[in-house]
């Protein structure tokens, strides 16, 4: 079983108490879900990776020509449109009427070789029981790419890219309900996994079971303010597959 912990501020927080049922605390409700929902980068592959440190100086060189600015000021630009818009590609949109596509073509054009082939997390993916579907704030392209490199792809019946929301990103509420509209989920039934709290809030708000995975390169521990409060996230990882494996286990014993 993997490490565990639950969310702060739960009143159990940094224990691992069970349930009377003898189930930990953080499977004690997955026993309905039907649906398996999962961001893409930094969450099916470990932000340790080589890949996107590449996206990221594409985004910086891409925004510093097209702009004029220097690099460590496209750099700079780049961040605050990431943090206050969600991506930067939305930033560039509102306030420089950057048409998407090129953007999304360059910053995406890297080499996905860098990634290997996780057999264990398609093992684990594949034992699943229900429908699979990626929700990603890149393009279907990158996220193809991605997953084909990992051998994962067969596994997700749809990709919800940043296009089929009409370029309005994860953490906004509206892009959620398009996607559970537009791929027939149910948010009570459903469990998402990503790598950024914030976008887990407006999941659990909808209903959905919240898995946070933290493998992503702005991983460091989390300091306790209003905007980094986890308690809208139902379980936190570092590990994906063995939550996954853990997850497949109860679900074929009968615990639930």
């Amino acid at each position: 079983m993997p490490q565990e912990r639950l969310p702060h501020g739960s009143a159990s927080a940094g224990t691992d108490t069970p349930l009377t049922s003898g189930l930990p605390l953080s499977y004690q409700d997955i026993g309905h879900i039907e649906f398996w929902l999962f961001d893409l980068d930094n969450t099916l592959y470990p932000g340790t990776s080589s890949l996107f440190p590449q996206i990221d100086v594409r985004m910086k060189t891409f925004i510093a020509e097209f702009l004029g600015l220097s690099p460590e000021d496209a750099f700079a630009l780049q961040k605050k449109y990431y943090h206050q818009y969600g991506t930067s590609l939305r930033g560039l949109m509102l306030h420089h009427n950057l048409e998407p596509d090129a953007f999304l073509d360059y910053v995406h054009d890297i080499d996905h070789g860098v990634l290997d082939p996780n057999p264990a997390l398609s093992t684990a993916i594949e034992d699943l029981p229900g429908r699979k579907l990626i929700f990603t704030n890149g393009s279907e392209r990158h996220a193809e790419a991605v997953l084909d490199r990992l051998g994962l792809g067969h596994h997700f019946e749809g990709i919800f890219d940043i296009k089929a929301a009409d370029f309005l990103p994860k953490p906004q509420i509206e892009t959620y309900h398009k996607m559970v509209s537009r791929h027939n989920v149910v948010a009570q039934k459903s469990a998402f996994f990503e790598d950024s709290h914030l976008n887990l809030k407006p999941a659990a708000e909808m209903g959905m079971t919240t898995v946070l995975v933290r493998c992503g390169p702005d991983h460091a521990p989390i300091a306790m303010t209003a905007e980094s409060d986890l308690s809208h996230c139902n379980y936190i990882t570092d590990d994906l597959y063995n939550w996954l494996n853990t997850a497949n286990h109860l679900l074929r014993s009968g615990a639930f």
